[in-house]
């Protein structure tokens, strides 16, 4: 395990190559600890449960869906040049209700979405 730190005001574990290495890590530290988990590095793609097991307390994913993302554009405009139009790819994507519904759903926007109500009201 590899530490780093920043001016002496925190450590960061780099690189866990296994599940002991989180658990020591925690035990040390004796703070809530972030498993940062990016694919296609150094750290096996741990489940949550095997990281809960592990001692760690919070788990991210910086790029997974970003990764994601930048396949389905790839395909989608790939699909673009080759045949001038996107009807065959739009399995791929997400339709305009879907698109709608998640951020509606989404808590944040469900609390916001009364505040722009009453705005246009009032104009």
């Amino acid at each position: 395990m590899r530490l780093r730190g920043g001016r002496g005001r925190y450590d960061i574990p780099e690189a866990m190559t296994d599940l002991a290495m989180y658990k020591k890590f925690a035990q040390v530290v004796k703070v809530p600890i972030l498993a940062n988990i990016t694919e296609f590095g150094a750290t096996a793609l741990y489940t949550v449960e095997e990281l809960r097991g592990a001692e760690v307390s919070l788990v991210l994913y910086p790029l997974s869906a970003f990764r994601a993302m930048s396949k389905a554009a790839l395909s989608v405009y790939g699909a673009i040049r080759r045949e001038g139009t996107q009807k065959n790819v739009l399995d791929l994507m997400q339709t305009a209700q879907s698109y709608t519904t998640t951020l509606i759903t989404m808590p944040l926007n469900r609390n916001l979405i009364p505040y722009f109500q009453e705005e246009k009201h009032e104009q």
